[in-house]
């Protein structure tokens, strides 16, 4: 029986930089954005957020 022999500091790099890469991938997709994109999302939320607004009904204010 022959086993593969591992290098364990190399194997530990390996993963840090699996691990980083994993983190990097993440970043980009969280805030590789760009400009335009940001913008536009902002105006649809606005957007969103005034037609809620618009919708809303205040109950009649009451002299005590």
């Amino acid at each position: 029986m022959s086993a593969e022999i591992v290098n364990l500091r190399q194997f530990r790099k390996k993963q840090t930089r699996l691990e980083k890469e994993k983190q990097a991938e993440q970043n980009r997709v969280a805030f590789g954005r760009t400009k335009a994109e940001k913008r536009l999302t902002k105006a649809l939320n606005d957007k969103a957020a005034k037609t809620h607004e618009a919708g809303h009904i205040e109950p009649p204010k009451t002299d005590d």
